[in-house]
């Protein structure tokens, strides 16, 4: 039996709309085509959209907090966070 789908799935745009290195919006993790098909999509394939951009900010923030801890180990600096940083 198919589940009946009674809320449409809102869309992820948080309204960071610039485009990262791989194609990705920054703000959502959307593709291009993700972007511009948003409303043509069933509620299957914005939950697997939805699926993906989680999965591609957990592989930016991975990425990202691996550079920072090469970048402090290359300045011989301490992996504690500064009281100053912002």
């Amino acid at each position: 039996m198919e589940q009946l789908e009674f809320f449409s799935i809102p869309s992820p745009c948080v309204g960071v709309c610039q485009v990262n290195e791989r194609g990705y919006c920054k703000g959502c993790m959307r593709s291009r085509d993700e972007r511009f098909n948003w409303q043509k999509m069933t509620a299957d394939q914005q939950r697997n959209t939805l699926r993906l951009c989680r999965q591609r900010y957990i592989r930016v923030m991975r990425r990202s907090k691996a550079d920072n801890q090469q970048l402090s180990s290359e300045q011989g600096l301490s992996p504690q966070q500064s009281l100053f940083d912002e």
